[in-house]
């Protein structure tokens, strides 16, 4: 007789999925938490608030935080994987490169970090390394991982960049270090409503401050087993948008879409004996997940 055993956990860390094209950093609307601890931790919010076109490019414009003269504007140029920033001034604009997403490991890079707390021009590094890492989503992005190059006398501490978020820093400053007892670290970024990164060693959630998204708790959520072994009764699922099941290597085998529905089922009886995760995906990128064992 097959059993099934559940275990309800309340977080769920993003597993090894596939590679996947370049993600690029902005979306239609953007969100950016840097959180920052002294005798305290404080959390400074900023934000893409509308568009705007400039010397006949499109720009997002920045919002928030120490952006709030909506002078800073960003584009970015998909094909080429770069990101730029213009600093909008009466009668002159000053364009930076900000992000090469393209670059390859062993290149170097000149950090330009306008308006910031670092060098402005924070001098060459090398791109030590990238490393595909899983986010909120549970999907794998590119981490690139760089160093202050031989004979920069300007910068002496490393940047970190993400493939779809920019520098653990802020996002003006991709040569800056990402540090909670500094400057700052990155603690949340949303992409048009739902999280793409997150870091939760300071703060307790992350939950959008400017995109007005409601968000609906999955704490009532319970999975049980039906009268089928091998299928799985998921109730109070009305808040539920989605529920996807991953095998233990973070391989998502398959996912079920809910328009409302109170009980959804899901079959497990074609799986093979063993591990699986349950992930169910709520308004508000709220999440619960369960540890379902057959």
């Amino acid at each position: 007789m097959k059993r099934i055993l559940l275990f309800s956990i309340f977080s769920f860390f993003g597993f090894n999925l596939y590679s996947q094209a370049y993600t690029p950093l902005l979306d239609n609307l953007n969100e950016w938490h840097v959180t920052s601890c002294f005798s305290g931790c404080l959390t400074d919010v900023y934000y893409t608030n509308g568009d705007t076109i400039v010397d006949g490019k499109n720009y997002k414009i920045l919002d928030g935080y120490h952006y709030i003269s909506r002078t800073f504007l960003l584009r970015e140029e998909v094909n080429n994987k770069k990101i730029f920033l213009n600093k909008v001034a009466p009668g002159h604009n000053e364009e930076f490169l900000l992000y090469d997403f393209s670059l390859n490991e062993g290149e170097t890079f000149n950090m330009q970090n306008p308006y910031s707390p670092f060098p402005e021009d924070g001098g060459a590094f090398i791109l030590d390394s990238i490393i595909e890492r899983p986010l909120a989503n549970g999907n794998e992005y590119r981490h690139f991982y760089f160093s202050p190059a031989p004979g920069n006398t300007i910068s002496t501490e490393n940047a970190v960049w993400i493939e779809g978020a920019g520098s653990l820093s802020i996002i003006n400053a991709p040569g800056g270090n990402p540090d909670i007892n500094g400057v700052g670290h990155l603690s949340c970024f949303f992409k048009d409503t739902e999280v793409f990164y997150a870091n939760l060693d300071s703060i307790t959630d992350c939950i959008p401050i400017h995109l007005g998204i409601e968000r609906y708790p999955l704490n009532n959520v319970v999975i049980s087993k039906g009268n089928n072994s091998g299928i799985c009764v998921v109730s109070n699922a009305q808040n539920i948008k989605s529920l996807s099941v991953f095998n233990l290597s973070g391989k998502k085998l398959e996912t079920i879409m809910n328009d409302g529905q109170n009980t959804l089922k899901i079959d497990l009886s074609s799986y093979q004996n063993g591990m699986y995760i349950l992930l169910a995906n709520g308004f508000g990128d709220t999440k619960k997940s369960f540890k379902v064992i057959k």
